[in-house]
């Protein structure tokens, strides 16, 4: 398997792309059980990051809702 980048460096985009990549080689059987487990192991950590990122963007969102909410509100 060819150098890989570090998978917290990585934008959403970029471990989408590459987690997709990562699930077709599995599919189509990688050559040895060494290289399965190291694709495994690469996807698992690509899919962790995605679920970060999309967490992250859910709270800013929230943040944003509730922001949003508060300025309407009248003063007490």
């Amino acid at each position: 398997m060819p150098e890989n980048p570090e998978v917290s460096s990585l934008s959403y985009e970029q471990a989408r792309d590459e987690l997709m990549r990562v699930v077709a080689e599995l599919e189509q059987g990688a050559s040895t059980l060494e290289q399965s487990l190291a694709l495994w192991e690469r996807g698992e950590a690509l899919a962790q990051r995605c679920e970060e990122w999309l967490i992250g963007a859910k709270a800013r969102l929230d943040a944003a809702r509730v922001a949003n909410n508060t300025l309407g509100q009248p003063a007490e």
